[in-house]
């Protein structure tokens, strides 16, 4: 009587065994590696918005400090989206009929918010606080780049867990006098960053948290 199976049924079945094996930490490992990369974490991608505003006129040009649009970012978690009757407070004089502002003069007659997109997302389940960064001295550069230089806003950090915690490890090389945390362009004094960063931390009594509660509550 013949056998059921052939003399190499073994080979293949452990060559498939392999594979499969093979192909699933593949698989799990090309997509650990995806959402590190900027495609997967959103990085470098210009947003569209419905209105085109420029932040490079805005902040270089007008001098206007990140704080009289984003009002919140100082004192609740959120930075606060600029509602329309802030645009209109400059540009119901100024720029008053242009085409470009149609959009923001139809929101405030509908009595409707204007639809920004957001840009800078974090998962539902990660908890942060603008205002206790802020007020410790974490400048806006270190998570949203030069918006200064941005005709459209785009992400520039990974905002990963990873990024984060890396900070929360070792902050002192991004902290700044407070007052100084919407200028773009702030360079600590000559001398050791690090030094400068162990001053200010213990002057503003920052105490970087790693638990895990901190950020997922």
């Amino acid at each position: 009587m013949s056998a059921l199976f052939s003399p190499r049924s073994n080979a293949v079945f452990r060559l498939v065994l392999v594979l499969l094996i093979a192909g699933a930490a593949g698989s799990v490992g090309g997509a650990m590696l995806y959402w590190r990369t900027p495609y997967g974490t959103g990085q470098q991608v210009q947003v569209a918005q419905p209105i085109q505003f420029d932040h490079r006129h805005h902040v270089q040009d007008d001098l206007i400090d990140c704080r009289y649009c984003h009002t919140t970012v100082d004192r609740a978690p959120s930075a606060g989206i600029p509602p329309t009757e802030l645009c209109l407070n400059c540009h119901s004089q100024v720029w008053n009929k242009s085409p470009l502002l149609d959009l923001v003069r139809a929101s405030w007659f509908a009595n409707k918010p204007l639809p920004w997109v957001r840009v800078h997302k974090l998962p539902d389940f990660v908890y942060f606080n603008h205002s206790i960064h802020v007020n410790k001295g974490v400048g806006c550069v270190e998570c949203h780049g030069r918006v200064d230089t941005m005709a459209a806003i785009e992400q520039v950090q990974p905002l990963t867990m990873g990024w984060c915690l890396e900070c929360h490890r070792n902050p002192y090389p991004r902290l700044r006098p407070p007052d100084e945390v919407t200028n773009m362009t702030w360079k600590p004094p000559p001398g050791d960053p690090i030094a400068y960063g162990k001053e200010l931390a213990k002057k503003y009594d920052v105490q970087p948290r790693t638990s895990c509660y901190t950020c997922h509550r």
